[in-house]
């Protein structure tokens, strides 16, 4: 496990943690029989039947998995 050699400031340790920030996924806006949904681009989506309940996962008009 790595140590450090010296001790590093109060100053140097906040300016390290303030460039870690929270970022808002991207969202890809589709519209699909009349209704809009947002999704993340590059994940599978969950493909419903008309009362909700879900099917499966598709991805590039594929399944992939069962739910």
């Amino acid at each position: 496990m790595a140590v450090p050699k010296r001790r590093q400031s109060r100053a140097n340790t906040h300016a390290r943690r303030s460039q870690w920030k929270a970022t808002a996924p991207t969202l890809v806006k589709t519209v699909e029989n009349g209704r809009v949904t947002y999704s993340l681009p590059h994940r599978a989506k969950v493909v419903e039947d008309s009362a909700g309940t879900p099917l499966f996962l598709e991805y590039k008009g594929r399944k992939v998995a069962d739910v």
